[in-house]
């Protein structure tokens, strides 16, 4: 069966391409998908042992079986050309700047007595470097849905609690903002705990890269070797 395989960020980088195209007999599972990507793309090198694969834009693990037509990508680990604006039920991913009023709006609500927000901003210093700007790169539909899952699973495990979200993606200058998130609860603490929940939960499932450009070049950032 012929396969195609979305790859992002570095992986993107190191292929040279924004996909790659293999064949595999039937039956096959994610396991010897990885294989055979080690074996014909060497240039991946090391990485393919940090990256995780989406099948369908959900991750599996290495015994799913893949399927002509699935939807597969190679997912490097998570920090991440035509105009992006993808909204979901609770989160939104743009390459326009964010709107923290926005986010605001989504929860407020009559029973909101404490709302805490969350800002992510470039800075100019990083890992004992001066950085220029960040790129930020997505795979957009599997970014939003995830985004979404967090924030209900957040919505269901804090009593109470309203949030909301939006992320960037393409070139930040120093200052700009990348991510911004909105809780609201009936009390404060609930509100802190909802907010905190999200921005560390998105920093580890969802597929968003950042590579951080300095004077010597650029690297992305939790990329592995």
């Amino acid at each position: 069966m012929r396969l195609t395989v979305l790859l992002f960020a570095g992986i993107r980088q190191r292929v040279g391409a924004a996909q790659i195209e293999l064949e595999l007999p039937e039956p096959a599972t994610v396991a010897q998908l990885r294989e055979h990507i080690r074996a014909t793309h060497p240039e991946i090198g090391d990485a393919l042992d940090h990256c995780r694969i989406a099948v369908n834009q959900e991750f599996v693990r290495d015994t799913h079986p893949v399927a002509p037509g699935d939807e597969l990508a190679l997912i490097p680990p998570v920090s991440g050309g035509a105009p992006i604006d993808h909204a979901g039920q609770r989160s939104r991913l743009r390459d326009t700047p964010l709107s923290l009023a926005e986010v605001l709006a989504a929860v407020e609500h009559r029973d909101a007595g404490g709302v805490a927000t969350f800002t992510g901003k470039v800075r100019e210093h990083s890992r004992g470097k001066v950085v220029q700007w960040l790129e930020y790169e997505a795979y957009p539909a599997m970014a939003v849905a995830k985004m979404d899952e967090i924030a209900l699973a957040v919505e269901a495990e804090v009593s109470g609690a309203r949030v909301a979200l939006q992320h960037r993606v393409g070139r930040l200058g120093i200052g700009e903002t990348a991510v911004v998130i909105a809780a609201s609860a009936p009390h404060r603490a609930e509100a802190f705990h909802a907010c905190r929940e999200i921005i560390e939960r998105l920093k580890q499932n969802v597929p968003i890269w950042k590579k951080e450009v300095d004077r010597e070049g650029g690297e992305w950032i939790g990329q592995g070797p």
